[in-house]
């Protein structure tokens, strides 16, 4: 799986304003930016991140995904 297809998944499941991707086809660390993340524990936005890839993680297409999640207004903070 390349990065850019991740990224395409993530982003059909997702409403993202942001999306980085580096790793080495199986395993994975994202930097990612959503409005639906506002009020959210990072557990619980990390499993609505995971609830996108489904059968890629379960099948090991994706082996590992480390993640970094903000809000819009986190990540406006974070840029600075």
């Amino acid at each position: 799986m390349t990065a850019d297809q991740l990224k395409d998944i993530i982003a059909a499941g997702l409403a993202c304003d942001h999306i980085t991707l580096e790793g080495d086809g199986r395993h994975w660390y994202a930097t990612i930016v959503s409005a639906e993340f506002e009020g959210k524990r990072a557990i619980q936005r990390h499993q609505r991140v995971y609830a996108t890839l489904g059968a890629k993680l379960a099948n090991d297409e994706v082996h590992a995904l480390s993640m970094k999640t903000f809000t819009p207004a986190e990540w406006a903070t974070q840029a600075q």
